[in-house]
Formats: C-alpha cells, sequence, structure tokens
C-alpha cells in the first residue's frame, strides 16, 4: 500500500500546554492519523504554552486536513498556521535566468553588448552555424507542451502545466547542465504548435516535446523532425522507451531470459506505448502483444487510427484476440503505461514463471507492487516509494547533453538504443543487478555523463553531413568548441 510522502508534506504550527506530555501527545495524534513526522521544532516557550512546528507526511491533501483536525482536537491545542511545503517550493516559480559574465564596467558592457556584440552578429550572419558556438543555442532547450495531457491530470491546459515544465527544465540544468526553458503555448492546433515551434527554434540546440495527447504529438513530432535541423525528442514517447529498455535488459539478466525467446505484453498503446512497442522492435523478442482499451490489438479489429494499424501490423504474430487477462497468460514481461488497477495478481500468476511486471501508471499503477511480488520475480515501477523506479529523469538530461555537445541535427534509434544500454551498464558494469536493483537512482551522478557520451558518441558515428565549405567565420584561435 502507498506510504505518506514528500508530495503531501505540511509543516503545522500550534500551540500547546508546557506540560511534559505535550510532545507525545501531538506525536501520537499524528500517528493515530497516518501520518509520518520528519521534524519537531519548539518555536516558542512560554509560562503558559509552548509552540511548536511539525512537519509531516501524508498520502493526499485530505489526509492532510485529517492530520490538522485532530491535532486541533487535543485539549488544550490550538493549530494556528498550515504550510503546504510543495506549495511552498514552486512560490514564485522554481527556475530563473543569470548571466555567465560580468557586467561590472563599461569595458564588460562594450564587449557583452554594444558595440562589441556588433561582430559576433555579423559572424553569425555569415554562418549561422556559429550560432552553436556563440550563443546560449550552444546549450539550450526548450520544453514545449499545449498542456492536453499533463502527467496523470488529462488536459489542463497551458498555464496549469507550467509548473511540471519549470520542474523539467531544473531537472536539464541540475543533471545535466543544460538551459531549458518552459513553452507553454495557449493552443491545440496541431498547425499551430508545428509553426510556433518553428519560429523560436532558432533560440535553442533542441526541442523537448512535453505532455502533448495523442495521437497529435505524432504528427506534431514528425513534421517538426522534418521541418527543423536541431533534434526533436517527445520525452513522453522516447524517454519512456529508453528507460523501459535499459531496465528490461537488466531484469531478463536477473531472470536469465533472452528477449529472443520473451512474449511481451504493452498494455496502452498511446505516446509511450507506441513508443516502447517501436523500440523493443529492435531487440526482436518472440512475440509483443499490445493491449489498449478495447484489448488486445490485432489486424482484424478494423482500428482507424494510423497509429494503431501500424502496431498491429507488428505484433502479435499468432493473431491473438481477448482482454488483457488473456494477453499476459503465459507471457513472460508485462509493461504497463495506461491506468491503474487494470492488473490483477491472477493475471500474474498466469505468466511464465520468473515473470518480470513494470507496471508504470503513475500516480497509481496498473497492480499494486506487493501483489505482483507474489507472482513475479521483478517487479518495477514509476514511483520513489518502491524498488526499480522507471524514471524518465535516467534518460533526458543525459540524452540532450550528448546531442548538443555532438551539435546533432537529429535524434535516431541508434542513439536512443546506446542511451538505454549506457542506462543498463551503470547497473550492469558493476555486477550489482538484482531483482530490485535494475536500474540506477535517478541521483546516480554516473548516469547522465554515461547517457551522454553514448549518445555523442552514436551521433558522431551516424553523421553523414559534411562541413560547409567556407566553415567558420570566427576568428581561427576561437573556432573550436566551447565548453559549458
Amino acid at each position: 500500500m502507498p506510504v505518506p510522502g514528500p508530495g503531501y508534506s505540511i509543516t503545522v504550527r500550534v500551540e500547546a500546554p508546557p506540560s511534559a506530555s505535550a510532545a507525545g501527545d501531538l506525536a501520537s495524534a499524528i500517528g493515530r492519523a497516518g501520518g509520518v513526522i520528519t521534524a519537531f521544532d519548539v518555536v516558542e516557550s512560554h509560562t503558559d504554552r509552548i509552540v511548536v512546528d511539525i512537519t509531516c507526511n501524508a498520502l493526499s491533501a485530505d489526509h492532510a486536513n485529517d492530520i490538522t483536525d485532530r491535532l486541533g482536537e487535543l485539549p488544550g491545542v490550538k493549530v494556528r498556521k498550515i504550510s503546504d511545503r510543495t506549495f511552498l517550493v514552486h512560490l514564485g516559480g522554481k527556475i530563473e535566468v543569470s548571466s555567465r559574465v560580468a557586467l561590472a564596467n563599461r569595458d564588460d558592457l562594450s564587449r557583452a553588448y554594444t558595440p562589441g556584440v556588433a561582430r559576433v552578429c555579423t559572424a553569425i550572419a555569415e554562418n549561422p552555424e556559429d550560432a552553436r558556438r556563440l550563443t546560449i543555442k550552444r546549450n539550450s532547450v526548450a520544453v514545449v507542451t499545449d498542456g492536453s495531457a499533463v502527467l496523470g491530470l488529462g488536459n489542463i491546459g497551458p498555464e496549469a502545466a507550467l509548473p511540471v515544465m519549470e520542474g523539467k527544465a531544473a531537472l536539464f540544468k541540475k543533471f545535466s547542465g543544460v538551459n531549458a526553458w518552459p513553452v507553454c503555448l495557449d493552443t491545440q492546433d496541431t498547425e499551430e504548435i508545428i509553426r510556433a515551434v518553428e519560429l523560436i527554434a532558432p533560440v535553442y540546440g533542441g526541442i523537448n516535446l512535453e505532455d502533448i495527447a495523442a495521437p497529435r504529438c505524432f504528427e506534431i513530432e514528425a513534421r517538426l523532425r522534418d521541418k527543423l535541423n536541431i533534434p526533436v525528442f517527445h520525452d513522453d514517447q522516447h524517454g519512456t522507451a529508453i528507460v523501459v529498455l535499459g531496465a528490461l535488459r537488466n531484469a531478463l539478466r536477473v531472470v536469465g531470459k533472452d528477449i529472443e525467446d520473451a512474449r511481451i505484453v504493452v498494455c496502452g498503446v498511446g505516446a509511450a506505448g507506441s513508443a516502447i512497442i517501436r523500440l523493443l522492435q529492435h531487440k526482436k523478442p518472440a512475440d509483443i502483444i499490445a493491449v489498449d482499451i478495447d484489448g488486445i490489438v490485432h489486424g482484424a479489429r478494423g482500428d482507424e487510427d494510423e497509429n494503431l494499424r501500424s502496431i498491429a501490423a507488428g505484433t502479435n504474430a499468432d493473431g491473438r484476440t481477448g482482454t488483457l487477462s488473456d494477453a499476459v497468460n503465459g507471457a513472460d514481461v508485462f509493461i504497463g503505461v495506461s491506468a491503474p488497477n487494470l492488473l490483477r495478481a491472477d493475471d500474474v500468476a498466469s505468466m511464465n514463471d520468473d515473470a518480470i511486471v513494470f507496471a508504470l501508471a503513475n500516480p497509481d499503477p496498473e497492480i499494486d507492487p506487493l501483489e505482483a511480488q507474489q507472482h513475479a520475480k521483478v517487479v518495477a515501477t514509476g514511483r520513489s516509494d518502491y524498488p526499480n523506479q522507471i524514471n524518465n529523469v535516467l534518460a533526458f538530461p543525459g540524452f540532450f547533453r550528448g546531442l548538443l555537445d555532438a551539435h546533432a541535427h537529429e535524434i535516431t534509434d541508434d542513439m536512443m538504443i546506446a542511451a538505454s544500454n549506457a542506462i543498463a551498464d551503470v547497473v550492469d558494469g558493476e555486477e550489482r543487478v538484482n531483482p530490485s536493483f535494475i536500474v540506477p537512482s535517478v541521483f546516480d551522478t554516473a548516469v547522465a555523463p554515461a547517457v551522454a557520451e553514448a549518445v555523442r558518441k552514436a551521433a558522431i558515428a551516424g553523421r553523414t553531413e559534411q562541413p560547409s565549405a567556407g566553415g567558420s567565420s570566427m576568428p581561427w584561435s576561437m573556432a573550436e568548441d566551447l565548453d559549458y
């Protein structure tokens, strides 16, 4: 069952009688309400009262209110103030712009701005590729959304999507030093989104599409890749697929199976599920069975959606039909990127011995991990409170770091496979892999550099474009790549 976590952490300031039992009474009340205390600080002490700040984790906003009510019911206790620590983190936003150069005097201003900046503008006008070396384009990514598929919240619009995009930008900076900026578009029209991204593209070295609903996201990504000379990456698709493929490599090693012999069920055929299937196909598993809200995907269903028709043509070699339960019967691997509580313990029991279950729906997975563990050898979720967290942050910071370092113009499947292998190797390479440790921690500092280097090498190896005959218009001593 879920446990109280920091996502619903509150700090409650209370007045209490100055008795010897006051602290114990407060702590007991929170414990009875199911909260978990993480800090207890006496901030004021008087002859007639004490004032205490109690910080605790809850399960939900309603649970936090219940904890507070329990405190207020104690004799002589008064709740002064309640602070939601998550909202406090977001006050004023989570990111900012800072200058990389000193602007302390007239000389600094003359070089960073006018008149000196005109020389740099002229150099870029003569050779636009120099923008990658002489501007923020060298180290910048646009995090673009229309707010139509935000986390598990659905179509909540661009303003409500902004906290997520800010968080994404903060992760880029934290894990790979990439400057990312939220671009939340007030439109859900495919043509307007494509045109808007085209118009802002000169500023950025890459585009990270985020939380755009399927099937619109497929067309937007494909057309932007054709139109732009910078990489376009839909993290909900490809970031998820990269981490899943890396985790699956290690999970199969734990259970002693080869992917070529494995039958894999993918539940959910939206952005993430479709990308997982397509990346898995490079590894040639015995079969992949796709399942959506209407059951097993197969060619005879007559789906009108082009993505579903494509999935049906490349999966389900035996032409299976039926429900999710029918699909997982005799399967080796279940990968869920769908909705909560779709998979039953009996379903997992019907899978082959040493089954692998990736229940990745967030915040509530397709099956309770504890139930899945009764029958599966390896279980992973998207949650941070269980082992084996499949999280996109293992992929996208290092992936873009590698793209930017290679001055890449496009993204290939070879780059994504290289990234997934790098993630797996952080665990497997040190012989630490076991049923509870198939992917590294999101805070493992080895991950982003490993992914970046793998992507950089794959980008260089796959490059077919030759440098322009004119070369750089910068002074020769400055034409070398700049470090960030």
